[in-house]
């Protein structure tokens, strides 16, 4: 466990210097930009794995789970 308590210091003062440095944290990446990088293999696995009836069929099996 000592480890541990290593590994966060140590990650915690990269953190530091990357904002110092002007580096952006991660998880603030444009959702625009997020979505462009995931359209082209969301259109991949929509081919691969059936076409549009089973994603139509999963989103409303899981709209019925939810109560929608």
């Amino acid at each position: 466990m000592s480890d541990t308590a290593m590994r966060t210091m140590i990650r915690t003062q990269e953190r530091k210097a990357h904002a110092s440095f002007g580096a952006r944290p991660s998880g603030t990446r444009h959702p625009l930009v997020a979505t462009a990088m995931v359209l082209p293999l969301a259109a991949l696995l929509v081919v691969v794995f059936g076409g549009w009836d089973a994603v139509v069929t999963q989103a409303s099996s899981v709209g019925v789970m939810l109560g929608r």
